[in-house]
């Protein structure tokens, strides 16, 4: 044999092997052709009893007819293949918008960075990544099992740690999605929920009394008002509403941040005597721009995934408009803002048009599958007009919010929360305030409770000359801005 010969043999053992290797087995493709087989006699059957029941009802139009064979296919097709395709849709819909709101970390990160002053700015590095870390250890050592492992009604579930199945098991009993993506998917919610705290904080707690804090928000407080309503609580059986977190998410964060705000104090020189306010610019705003197209970003997943189905078409079709809405919104606060900064001040200041979106964002989260475009273009609109009206108020009652998160989380998801039973039938204003003042009033509460203890034990400010220096060279180490 020459070696053109063994050449070409080997050329054609190697697709031969490719082949092989490729093409189902012959139990599989009797599987496969077993369930086509089944679909196609399902369907044929579906369509054959679609259309006697059609003649036998000699009113019935083409269209009535069409519709019976659609309606009695689809069926067929889904008894045959059953609901395994849903299951993996609906997990798929999990992760993607899990990892989507796990990148606002990055956003929230970038955001307070950009903010804060240069002399601080890796303070909020390292508070953003551990907050995530923390929120996530939390949610599995005690949170998912608070937040779902109560009775239906119910004020709290257990503090036992959450439990995985075993690898290949992967789908819970009765349920339509993988245990692990609905556990992942609720702690970014959670991660988020600390992350609105860090920003109105800023320049002037402590660290580890900031991280103790969160351990407590994680584990225990978010958790208990989430399962009041989403773990089946007696606000759910109320009636109450809150589709993926204006006040559940936002709220909480934002009550917690506002209670903070108050036993902390303002930045040092931050109010005169006379009540001015001197200004202290931000060290990057393309930075904190960057990081508010995170946010937007992400909040596709937040939103999105909150349908928690995308297994049929109609799924499909909700998560989209989703998307479109809560899109429109952010829009709507953006340009509302800028519009609203021009005619007061004579100059469009951006950091309130990128809060202007984002209460724009927070506002749509109570409800963004419902309202109409003119709807949800004047739900994010009024988010930008709370915050362009709120920060200055803050100022004046000498509460100094970094970032702006209260008037952008707490407030805008007031507004969302309150506005839902306008575009959702099922819902009425009194149980949204009902609803609004319970979790407000336990959050800002027990939060205040808390960061007293901490006062009081560990204190939770630095010191002026630590403050003056700046958080990066007296609590990191490390200045993200050392050449200045």
């Amino acid at each position: 044999m020459t070696k053109y010969q063994t050449l070409l043999a080997a050329i054609c053992m190697t697709l031969l092997a490719f082949f092989i290797a490729a093409t189902p087995s012959l139990a599989q493709q009797t599987i496969i052709t077993a369930d086509i087989n089944q679909t196609i006699n399902s369907t044929l059957s579906a369509i054959g009893e679609a259309a006697s029941m059609t003649a036998l009802d000699e009113g019935a139009s083409a269209a009535d007819a069409a519709a019976a064979a659609n309606a009695a296919i689809a069926e067929a097709v889904a008894g045959s293949f059953g609901n395994r395709d849903a299951k993996i849709f609906n997990t798929l819909l999990f992760l993607v918008g899990g990892f989507l709101v796990m990148w606002m970390a990055a956003g929230f990160a970038m955001l307070e960075m950009g903010l804060v002053r240069k002399k601080n700015v890796s303070m909020q590095g390292v508070k953003n990544i551990a907050l995530y870390s923390i929120a996530g250890l939390m949610f599995w050592l005690v949170g998912y099992n608070v937040m779902y492992g109560g009775e239906a009604g119910g004020f709290i579930g257990s503090f036992l740690p959450y439990s995985f199945t075993a690898p290949g098991a992967g789908i819970a009993d009765g349920s339509d999605y993988s245990v692990a993506s609905d556990w992942f998917f609720q702690m970014v919610f959670c991660a988020t929920t600390a992350s609105i705290v860090s920003g109105t904080l800023a320049e002037r707690i402590k660290l580890w009394p900031f991280l103790a804090f969160t351990v407590v928000l994680t584990g225990v407080l978010y958790p208990i008002t989430g399962m009041w309503q989403w773990g089946g609580g007696w606000l759910s059986e109320a009636g109450f509403s809150d589709f993926a977190g204006s006040t559940l998410v936002h709220s909480v964060g934002g009550w917690a941040a506002l209670a903070g705000a108050i036993f902390l104090g303002a930045r040092k020189g931050r109010y005169g005597a006379n009540g001015s306010v001197t200004p202290m610019p931000g060290s990057s705003i393309p930075l904190a721009t960057l990081g508010m197209f995170i946010l937007w970003l992400g909040w596709f997943g937040f939103n999105g995934a909150s349908q928690l189905a995308m297994g049929t078409i109609a799924d499909a079709a909700d998560v989209s408009r989703i998307f479109a809405n809560t899109n429109l919104a952010a829009a709507a606060g953006a340009i509302t803002a800028m519009i609203l900064v021009q005619l007061r001040y004579k100059k469009v200041d951006i950091t309130m048009v990128i809060n202007g979106a984002l209460a724009g964002l927070v506002a749509i989260t109570a409800e963004p599958l419902m309202p109409s475009i003119p709807a949800a273009l004047f739900i994010g609109s009024v988010g930008g007009v709370i915050v362009v009206f709120a920060v200055p108020l803050l100022d004046k009652l000498k509460i100094d919010d970094v970032v702006g998160a209260i008037p952008v989380h707490l407030l805008a998801g007031i507004w969302g929360t309150l506005i839902v039973p306008m575009t959702n039938s099922g819902t009425n204003i009194m149980t949204q305030i009902i609803g609004i003042a319970s979790i407000g009033a336990f959050i800002f509460i027990a939060s205040s409770i808390i960061w007293l203890i901490l006062k009081v034990t560990m204190g939770i400010r630095v010191s002026e000359e630590d403050e003056v220096l700046g958080l990066d060279k007296a609590e990191i180490g490390v200045e993200a801005y050392p050449e200045f």
